[in-house]
């Protein structure tokens, strides 16, 4: 899976001239956390978060009426409060590299360029949906965690034995654990009652069943 299969495409975007308050409402209208700022050329400049709205507010706010807040706000470009070195990725850049800078540097978006054109923005919402499908969130079925040796053969053993007694295996992730010679597969199984899949995966070699549920 790459970038541009998880991204939002042609993101809503803003302008450095307009003031914060029109940011803000633009935002709060699309239900938006970050908001990609662009010249009158079509150039990324910069990107506008809650968090950078939020700076933009004085920290003694309660000592103003909201009509001085206001008025102050109104007078305060975008330009003033965005970040102006934002972090950017392609479209055709795995989307787990994607993940990694994100986490990395501690960024809860990417714009996405094509050749200096913003085309998308992928955000930590978009992966945490992709975690959701890809550890099958919204499926049901019985959801079995094995230890496992870190070694080759290991996954087509389980999903062979799965698979031998008519289970159909709708989900299976594999992640290292904390001893470097032991990885942990998160599975979930349909077609088998849970203690045939519990009793098949224990007569395994090597293999434990570290965590069973129904969902």
């Amino acid at each position: 899976m790459l970038v541009r299969d998880q991204m939002t495409p042609n993101p809503v975007s803003g302008r450095p001239d307009m003031p914060v308050t029109e940011a803000q409402a633009l935002m709060q209208e699309h239900n938006i956390r970050h908001l990609p700022i662009l010249d009158a050329d079509g150039k990324l400049v910069g990107l506008v978060t809650q968090r950078s709205l939020t700076q933009a507010v004085p920290s003694d706010v309660k000592k103003f009426s909201p009509f001085v807040i206001n008025y102050v706000l109104v007078r305060i470009k975008v330009h003033n409060i965005m970040v102006k070195e934002v972090v950017t990725i392609g479209e055709d850049v795995a989307i787990e590299e994607a993940a990694r800078i994100m986490a990395d540097r501690k960024i809860g978006c990417l714009p996405v360029m094509r050749d200096g054109v913003l085309v998308g923005i992928i955000s930590d919402n978009d992966l945490f949906s992709l975690m959701v499908n890809l550890l099958g969130g919204r499926r049901g079925g019985v959801r079995v965690t094995v230890l496992q040796p870190d070694r080759a053969g290991e996954v087509a053993r389980i999903s062979r034995a799965i698979a031998d007694k008519g289970g159909y295996l709708s989900v299976y992730v594999t992640y290292p654990t904390d001893d470097p010679a032991v990885w942990a597969s998160l599975v979930k199984v349909t077609n088998v009652p849970e203690q045939t899949l519990v009793d098949t995966l224990n007569a395994l070699p090597d293999i434990r069943v570290q965590d069973v549920r129904d969902v």
